[in-house]
C-alpha cells in the first residue's frame, strides 16, 4: 500500500530524514540502484561502518526502510509505502554533483565485483529483486 496522504507525524519524520545529507545520499542510492547492504553503502559513500549504520538505523526506525536477511547479509530497501514520496524528492536533487558521484562509484564497484550483490548467488539476488 502506497501512502497517498499522511499525518503530521509521518510527514515530520520524512522531512527530518530528508534534511540530512548523509541520509539523503543513502536514500538516493536505494531509490536509484535498489537494495543494498550496509557494507555496500559504506564503500560507496566512503563512510565509516558506524556512521553508515547510524543513518540506516535512523531511516529504518522512521519507517522508511525495510530489510530482509539473506544468508549472512542484511539487505535494506525503501518501503513501498513511502517509495513515491521519497523518489519525488530525490528527483529534485538527483543532479547534485555529490549524488551523481555516488552513483558513479556504485557503478564502478559493481563492475569491479566488489559489492555484496556480486557475492550473493544469482538466483537468490533475483529472488530479492522481485520482492
Amino acid at each position: 500500500m502506497r501512502l497517498t496522504r499522511f499525518n503530521l507525524s509521518i510527514g515530520t519524520q520524512i522531512m527530518k530524514a530528508l534534511g540530512d545529507e548523509a541520509r539523503l545520499r543513502v536514500l538516493n542510492l536505494l531509490i536509484n540502484r535498489g537494495p543494498m547492504t550496509i557494507s555496500d553503502l559504506e564503500h560507496i559513500l566512503d563512510f565509516s561502518q558506524t556512521k553508515t549504520s547510524r543513518h540506516v538505523t535512523y531511516l529504518k526506525n522512521s519507517g522508511m526502510l525495510s530489510f530482509i536477511k539473506l544468508d549472512q547479509w542484511v539487505i535494506y530497501m525503501v518501503k513501498d509505502e513511502v517509495y513515491d514520496v521519497i523518489s519525488q524528492f530525490v528527483e529534485f536533487v538527483e543532479k547534485d554533483q555529490q549524488l551523481e558521484n555516488d552513483v558513479e562509484t556504485y557503478e564502478t564497484l559493481l563492475n569491479n565485483r566488489e559489492l555484496a550483490q556480486n557475492k550473493i548467488p544469482t538466483h537468490r539476488w533475483k529472488q530479492l529483486k522481485s520482492i
